[in-house]
């Protein structure tokens, strides 16, 4: 089991919570998600390593900006 924090950037409101939990929920290997909005957090369980180019590209999917 791996797990990874991330900071994202444009998040305001449950709406936004819920959008980018059900795309990063999507990524192959993804076994959990918990965004913190107040934080910007975004923490993903999965069951081993998971591309942070993958993350990127279901936050960007959903919207928002991962910052590096």
């Amino acid at each position: 089991m791996s797990t990874a924090t991330y900071t994202v950037t444009g998040m305001t409101c449950g709406h936004c919570v819920s959008s980018v939990t059900e795309e990063v929920e999507q990524v192959a290997g993804v076994t959990g998600v918990e965004v913190d909005l107040k934080t910007g957090t975004v923490t993903v369980t999965s069951d081993g390593p998971v591309d942070d180019v993958l993350i990127k590209g279901a936050v960007e999917e959903a919207g928002y900006e991962l910052r590096q």
